[in-house]
């Protein structure tokens, strides 16, 4: 536990770290990117809009995510992850998780229907996959969550 307890402080400072990447992503570099594809690509100009929309709502899933984290470590930090308040905190996790892999879903959906080039379809199948592995993971912690939060009230009723 004590090496766990010493992760706390990295950690905390890994997600400030990325959450301030991930405001810089969404307000500067995604809608220039999608603007500059627009100038140069006056083909795609119709895309530039849906595409920022899409890509900065899938920032603002991780920002939730990195948020519920943060204070998800700081009811570690206090002794209170077994309670019913965490499980609030995952729950938000899972929804943010679960909201993002609908979008990326709709959106692989489409490529694979209008793609003639087979890259981009397999990437953004993997990452459907992929995300949909780690919500899948994440309703595990979850259950073992609320199974250790029961144990816990359980041994503090007998103590």
């Amino acid at each position: 536990m004590v090496t766990a307890r010493r992760a706390v402080v990295p950690l905390r400072v890994l997600l400030v770290l990325i959450f301030g990447l991930l405001v810089v992503l969404e307000t500067v570099s995604l809608p220039g990117q999608f603007a500059h594809l627009a100038e140069e690509r006056p083909d795609l100009a119709h895309l530039r809009w849906p595409l920022t929309a899409v890509t900065v709502f899938w920032v603002v899933c991780a920002q939730v995510v990195v948020v519920a984290t943060a204070k998800l470590l700081t009811l570690f930090e206090q002794d209170r992850i077994f309670s019913d308040g965490a499980s609030r905190w995952v729950d938000l996790v899972l929804g943010a998780i679960g909201a993002g892999w609908a979008v990326l879903a709709v959106v692989t959906a489409g490529v694979l229907l209008t793609a003639d080039d087979p890259g981009l379809p397999l990437l953004l199948l993997l990452a459907v996959a992929g995300v949909g592995a780690l919500g899948l993971l994440i309703v595990v912690v979850r259950a073992l969550l609320r199974q250790a939060t029961s144990l816990r009230t359980d041994l503090d009723a007998v103590i």
